[in-house]
């Protein structure tokens, strides 16, 4: 019986060439190299891991040293769940939904469920599709992450993720869709995003804050003073989220040329530039500067220069740091102590704030005369200074109204908020009971 086992597989494998299978394989490998450039497919994969930096260990530590010590390990493993489930819902429909085939500039088709039917090169560019849907779901999962900052020490994990997963859907999708996937607002209006100040930083602030306004209060806010539990490890996710920006913005030329190499500079100088005028506000206000105020700052420089980042010169990105600053810190105050909303990690004021500040000074800077890459036919300083404005008007409302609706629909099954008895006791020991020192 094995004697003619054996004899079949080897004449299966005889007939095989026969039939132009192995050629018919080939083939399709030689369409995909020679449709695609290698150089710039090897840099978008390494980006792609980059930014996945900037999400798990990265912002993990950013966000976890921010908080109490109490709530280290949930904020942890918030972030992980919400990154695996924002992937899992874009290799299901994200990605069609964000990039598949225009219907009539809304949402994209339904050709690439399950990312099944991927073409060997993604539409204008030289990369294989597949690379730039990786590509694409690391933004897909950063940003709803993004948000955990609002409404750590008193969230419900189970509420925190289904949001994300709806909130991918509702929010994020439609909005990729617009401006990055051939959508409306880029097509119709010439609003502009280089890599996300308005795809990502305008959505998760936005969203941020009305998550904080509808989940309430911390026990104590604003009167108890809830320190940083670790200012170290702030300081080591600021550093892994300004390397994870490089492939954050300089990917998003989706080129591994002048332009990716110019947002790289760009970012780095607008990260810089932030990071000391921080320090240099604080010393003013409070007396010292703080190693807080400079992980803030640096973040603020980066989130403000991301829409721009392509398209501007070196010295516009150093003005975007400084106006980065200008903003980002006054409306730290604002937020929380003039409205008293509690959003905990400052969102909004960074990242919402800093990708609006951005988004709209690109419309200025964009001019050939200071150094930008010019605008696009028929449009000029007030064309595109409303495209900028008409843009993020529309996301931020559309973020504000499916933040509600996700909100809300998910806490018709799970309550938001965990008891007040478990907020006081702190998160990582009563919603996951981790206290794994204790069993050594």
């Amino acid at each position: 019986m094995r004697t003619y086992f054996a004899m079949a597989v080897a004449a299966t494998a005889l007939a095989l060439p026969a039939l132009g299978l192995p050629e018919l394989a080939h083939a399709q490998a030689a369409d995909v190299l020679d449709a695609s450039d290698s150089g710039d497919t090897a840099w978008l994969l390494a980006s792609s891991a980059l930014v996945l930096l900037m999400a798990l260990p990265g912002l993990t530590l950013f966000y976890g040293g921010l908080v109490r010590a109490k709530g280290f390990l949930a904020v942890a493993v918030q972030i992980g769940a919400m990154a695996a489930v924002c992937s899992l819902l874009w290799i299901a429909v994200g990605y069609t939904l964000a990039f598949g085939p225009v219907t009539g500039g809304w949402i994209g088709g339904g050709a690439a469920w399950m990312l099944l039917d991927l073409g060997n090169v993604r539409e204008g560019t030289v990369v294989p599709e597949s690379a730039y849907a990786l590509f694409q779901m690391m933004f897909a999962l950063i940003t709803p992450a993004l948000m955990v900052g609002a409404w750590v020490d008193r969230a419900r994990f189970g509420w925190v993720v289904a949001f994300a997963a709806l909130w991918s859907l509702i929010v994020y999708a439609p909005v990729a869709h617009w401006i990055w996937g051939g959508g409306w607002l880029a097509t119709r209006l010439g609003t502009l995003d280089f890599a996300g100040g308005i795809v990502v930083h305008t959505t998760a602030g936005v969203s941020a804050l009305v998550a904080a306004l509808l989940i309430g209060k911390r026990t104590g806010f604003p009167k108890q003073q809830m320190l940083p539990h670790s200012p170290a490890l702030t300081m080591i996710g600021a550093a892994l989220l300004w390397v994870g920006w490089f492939g954050f913005n300089g990917g998003s030329a989706v080129t591994a040329s002048d332009d990716a190499a110019t947002a790289i500079i760009n970012t780095h100088a607008a990260a810089c530039a932030a990071a000391l005028a921080w320090l240099l506000i604080e010393k003013l206000t409070i007396g010292k500067p703080t190693s807080v105020g400079f992980a803030t700052g640096a973040v603020a420089g980066l989130a403000t220069v991301t829409p721009a980042a392509g398209f501007i010169a070196p010295g516009a990105a150093i003005l975007f740091g400084l106006a980065a600053v200008l903003v980002c810190y006054p409306m730290i105050q604002i937020v929380k102590r003039r409205l008293e909303i509690d959003d905990s990690l400052d969102v909004f004021a960074v990242h919402g704030m800093g990708g609006i500040t951005g988004s709209i000074l690109l419309a200025v800077f964009l001019e050939p005369a200071l150094g930008g890459t010019g605008y696009a036919d028929g449009m000029g300083l007030l064309r595109q200074l409303f495209a900028q404005g008409a843009g993020v008007a529309v996301v931020a409302a559309w973020s504000a109204l499916g933040t509600v609706i996700a909100a809300l629909a998910v806490a018709m099954v799970i309550p938001m908020r965990v008891t007040e008895d478990e907020e006081r006791e702190g998160l990582d020991y009563a919603s996951h009971g981790e206290r794994a020192w204790e069993f050594e």
